[in-house]
C-alpha cells in the first residue's frame, strides 16, 4: 500500500482497530463510520448509536478501543478527515446553515477554541518549546493561508531570543532550507485540511537528516505523523471554502508563551534589545514613557 493510499479514510480507520478486531455492537458502530462518514462526522453520539442499533455507552467504548478518549475526540478526527476528502466548493456546501455566514463563523471558532482548550496536551507544547530552545536553528514550514500561523510563531520566537525562521512560499526556498538543516535542528510543519505535499515532503526529508520534527495539523496523514516526533491536533474547521486559522493562531501563541518561559533571562534580554532598536528606528507611534527617577 502506498503512502497516499494509507491516507484513505477506510484504511486509516481499519488500521486503528485492535489486533483482535471488534465484535458485536462495537463492530456495527465501526461499520456505520465506514459506510456513512458524513452522518458520523456531523451527528451526535446518540444518532450514531441509533444507526448502529447500539447505545451511547457502546459508541464511547468503541471510540476508546480505536485509541480516542471518547466519541467527541474521535468525531473531531473523523470530520477533519471527511472534510479533507472534499473540494473547496463541497466544503462550503457542508456548512450552509442558519444565521449569517459571519455569525456562524464566529460560533464555529468559539467552539473550536473550547474544544482545543479541553484536549490540548500542555506537555506536548512544553516538549516542542524545549526542543526549539535547545536547537541550533528552527525552520517553520507553512504555506498558503497557513503561512499566517507560521509567520506569527517565527516572529514571536525570534523576539523571545531564538533563531527561528519561517518558510512560507516557494519550493526552491523550502528545498534550500531543508538542505541546510541537520542534527541539532528543529522543523515545525504547519498544514491543515488536505495538506500541502511540499510540507509533508519537507517533514520526511528533515526527519531522515536527523532533525527533530513536530507538526501542527487538524488530522495528521500517516506520512506526516510518521515523520513527526509529536503531532498537535488543532481544530481547523471553518464555515466557508477554507479552514479556520483561529485555533492554529491560539496554539502558536501558547507555544511561544511556553518558549518564553524556558529561559526568562534570555527572553528578557532579547526583548530589551529589540525595544532599544525599535526606539532607534522610530518604529512605534506610541512609545513607552521614560522611567521616572
Amino acid at each position: 500500500m502506498t503512502e497516499r493510499a494509507t491516507d484513505d479514510f477506510e484504511a486509516w480507520l481499519r488500521a486503528r482497530l485492535p489486533a483482535r478486531g471488534l465484535r458485536g455492537k462495537s463492530a456495527a458502530v465501526v461499520e456505520v463510520l465506514l459506510s456513512q462518514p458524513r452522518r458520523a462526522s456531523f451527528g451526535s453520539a446518540g444518532e450514531l448509536a441509533q444507526l448502529a442499533g447500539a447505545n451511547v455507552a457502546t459508541v464511547t467504548r468503541t471510540a476508546q478501543a480505536l485509541g480516542f478518549a471518547g466519541w467527541p475526540a474521535l468525531q473531531q478526527e473523523l470530520r477533519a478527515r471527511y472534510l479533507s476528502s472534499l473540494s473547496a466548493g463541497q466544503v462550503a456546501a457542508e456548512h450552509r446553515g442558519t444565521g449569517t455566514p459571519s455569525s456562524r463563523s464566529l460560533r464555529r471558532d468559539l467552539d473550536s477554541l473550547a474544544l482545543l482548550n479541553r484536549r490540548l496536551d500542555e506537555g506536548v507544547l512544553l516538549t516542542i518549546a524545549e526542543a526549539i530552545a535547545a536547537a541550533r536553528r528552527t525552520v517553520i514550514v507553512a504555506d498558503g493561508s497557513y503561512a499566517a500561523v507560521g509567520l506569527a510563531l517565527a516572529h514571536n520566537a525570534r523576539l523571545a531570543g531564538y533563531p527561528v525562521t519561517a518558510v512560507t512560499h516557494g519550493d526552491a526556498e523550502l528545498a534550500n532550507s531543508v538542505a541546510a538543516i541537520g542534527p541539532g535542528d528543529v522543523l515545525v510543519a504547519i498544514s491543515f485540511w488536505r495538506l500541502y505535499e511540499s510540507t509533508v515532503l519537507a517533514a520526511n526529508l528533515a526527519r531522515s537528516r536527523g532533525v527533530r520534527v513536530f507538526a501542527l495539523t487538524d488530522a495528521a496523514s500517516p506520512a506526516l505523523a510518521d515523520a513527526a516526533e509529536e503531532v498537535v491536533i488543532v481544530p481547523a474547521e471553518g464555515e466557508a471554502f477554507f479552514p479556520s486559522l483561529t485555533a492554529g493562531m491560539a496554539v502558536a501563541q501558547a507555544l511561544v508563551t511556553q518558549l518564553a518561559a524556558v529561559d526568562p533571562v534570555r527572553t528578557g534580554a532579547s526583548i530589551e534589545a529589540a525595544e532599544a532598536m525599535w526606539t532607534r528606528f522610530g518604529l512605534l507611534h506610541r512609545r513607552p514613557a521614560a522611567p521616572q527617577t
